[in-house]
């Protein structure tokens, strides 16, 4: 494969452990809070805040919902599920309490500094970018926080555009950004629809980064989207990695090359 003049990543479970971070926040934010909320299953706690996070972040990115307001409801529906009812001050102030928690379990999957690392021996003149589908400011603080602020020439949130991956606008902001074209630009990202998917529609190479094997799922026809991702992915040639430490790999000069 011919080596790209730009590699584009996305940031929440990709380079950044956002999911480890959701788990260990949420589970130190109820021992805090104490209560029936310690009291509960804790593995079934995690899983709820979870699919609470998936869905009305989601609604956010659709524009139903503003980035505010899709934490308390998060909030809302969690409390609920204990049968607690919290106003709309109360979920805001509950939720600003748990973000303590998930922030300060924030950090790097163990392979992304060395992916920048490895990739820049391997094209030297490679150039970083990140798009990511989220609020400008609450991504920037995680940029930083997490120590990537150096890494990347151009980062394009969802927030600031106003479309969302796998929107195809997005991924041709960002190479107009570089001045390359699509071709030329290479995405990774977890998800297989929003991130590889997207991208390859869009006329750059997609890399999905299966971390969690869910392909399994998609080749066992579990379910119909999964399936029809996977056709996509195959139409549309999209690369899969189990493991950011693959990447460069992609891309090395083979011998007779």
């Amino acid at each position: 494969m011919k080596p790209p003049r730009v590699v584009l990543f996305d940031l929440d479970d990709t380079l950044f452990a956002h999911r480890a971070a959701v788990a260990d926040g949420i589970l130190l934010h109820l021992d805090r809070v104490g209560g029936a909320f310690a009291s509960s299953d804790r593995t079934a706690a995690a899983v709820l805040w979870r699919a609470l996070e998936e869905e009305h972040y989601h609604s956010y990115l659709a524009g139903a919902l503003t980035f505010a307001g899709q934490r308390r409801a998060r909030a809302q529906d969690f409390a609920a599920s204990f049968e607690i009812v919290l106003t709309h001050t109360e979920a805001d102030q509950w939720f600003d309490e748990y973000f303590q928690s998930y922030r300060s379990s924030w950090r790097l999957h163990d392979d992304a500094l060395p992916c920048f690392e490895e990739l820049s021996e391997v094209i030297p003149a490679v150039r970083f970018g990140l798009i990511t589908n989220g609020d400008p400011v609450f991504q920037g603080d995680k940029i930083r926080r997490v120590g990537l602020a150096d890494k990347f020439e151009q980062v394009v949130t969802s927030g600031a555009l106003g479309f969302a991956k796998p929107d195809a606008r997005i991924f041709e902001h960002a190479c107009a950004l570089f001045g390359v074209p699509v071709e030329e630009a290479v995405y990774v990202g977890d998800r297989l629809r929003t991130d590889a998917v997207g991208a390859a529609a869009a006329g750059l190479t997609g890399v999905w980064l299966d971390r969690a094997g869910a392909s399994a799922a998609a080749v066992a026809g579990v379910a119909a989207a999964a399936v029809a991702d996977t056709n996509d992915a195959a139409r549309l040639g999209v690369l899969r990695i189990d493991t950011l430490a693959s990447l460069p790999g992609l891309f090395a000069a083979r011998p007779g090359a």
